[in-house]
């Protein structure tokens, strides 16, 4: 790697300065892997080099400590902090530049600002294939993502995501380690001080949609009999306090979104959402008529992490969590999905940081 480097840093400097390396640095604990001479007519400075393999943004923390540390007791302009990698992800190259340090790329791309010197060589990487990525959306994996997307840009312990998405720490580890890789997330401290925080919530929730999008879900429909069909919801909702169901199904689709978010002057079909197996009990429940058309009643079959953050309507039941009804808009029907950007924005608004 410190020959590839050496002899990029050559080529972009043909006829500018020359690049000799340091012999005999010995290896010791906080040292650089390297240390490269450029000698110019202004005077020669020293590259202080450090070399990690595949590098996202949290790898390079260590790179950049021991760069650091060789440089904090000379001169910043006699010594350049620079990274060399096999790859460096786009978010670990921005975060280079942002901390003033030069990087190397095994493809040929080089950054390197100092003094009058700017080289900026961009090639495509050609690191080993990108591992596959995990799922994210299984269901106590689902939980954690929900969890996340209700406290976008917060700092959150391990043991606090836990908590929210009833779920392990572990299963929030395998989460947030993945979120990294895509540099969806970011870290602080570490050990029992490790934070993180969502800085990419848009691109999290598209994930979510595009996987909501392509699942199979037990869904059935039903007709209930109501006297103003404008009044649907608020009276299912009833129909559902009085028969002391309200901690078993919870309301979703196209009438509870505008419950959240009035946008449509009327909404045609209320969705329950409950538990799986719990289909039959809920239909002779309400008595349902089972149809399918004229419904105006859908039940849908999900696990707890459709149940996370619910919302109190007419202190009688609970609407689902602004995402879930945002993904349950995106089914296309009427103006469903007018409703749905209408609630995202709204989702959106309190992502401001």
């Amino acid at each position: 790697m410190i020959e590839l480097l050496t002899a990029a840093l050559n080529d972009a400097l043909e006829g500018v300065a020359e690049v000799e390396p340091v012999n005999g640095l010995s290896p010791s604990k906080g040292a650089p892997d390297a240390l490269l001479t450029l000698k110019s007519m202004e005077g020669s400075v020293q590259v202080a080099v450090e070399v990690v393999r595949n590098a996202y943004p949290r790898d390079i923390q260590r790179a950049v400590w021991v760069l650091d540390e060789a440089t904090k007791t000379t001169h910043d302009q006699d010594h350049i902090r620079l990274v060399a990698a096999e790859t460096l992800s786009p978010g670990a190259k921005q975060s280079l530049k942002e901390r003033g340090i030069a990087y190397f790329e095994k493809s040929g791309s080089l950054y390197l600002r100092s003094k009058g010197w700017l080289i900026n060589i961009a090639h495509p990487s050609k690191g080993p294939s990108r591992p596959e990525t995990i799922s994210l959306f299984t269901d106590a994996r689902e939980g954690v993502v929900h969890a996340l997307l209700m406290h976008a840009h917060q700092w959150l312990t391990g043991a606090e995501l836990a908590e929210m998405a009833h779920t392990s720490p572990y299963t929030c580890s395998v989460v947030l380690k993945e979120l990294e890789r895509r540099e969806w997330c970011d870290s602080m401290g570490g050990g029992r001080t490790l934070r993180r925080r969502l800085v990419e919530p848009g691109k999290l929730l598209d994930a979510w949609a595009e996987d909501w999008r392509l699942r199979a879900e037990v869904k059935t429909r039903g007709y209930l009999f109501v006297e103003n069909r404008k009044n649907l919801l608020r009276e299912v909702s009833e129909l559902i306090h009085e028969k002391d169901i309200s901690g078993e199904c919870i309301l979703s689709g196209a009438a509870a979104a505008n419950a959240y978010a009035p946008l449509l002057t009327e909404a045609d079909m209320v969705d329950l959402v409950v538990h799986p197996g719990m289909t039959k009990a809920l239909i002779e429940t309400l008595k349902l008529k089972p149809t399918t058309k004229g419904a105006n009643v859908q039940i849908v079959e999900r696990d707890h992490s459709a149940f996370l953050f619910t919302q109190t309507f007419n202190d009688q039941c609970s609407l689902a969590s602004p995402f879930v009804l945002y993904l349950d808009l995106l089914d296309g029907r009427g103006r469903n999905k007018e409703l749905a950007q209408y609630i995202r924005e709204k989702m959106e608004s309190t992502w401001a940081i």
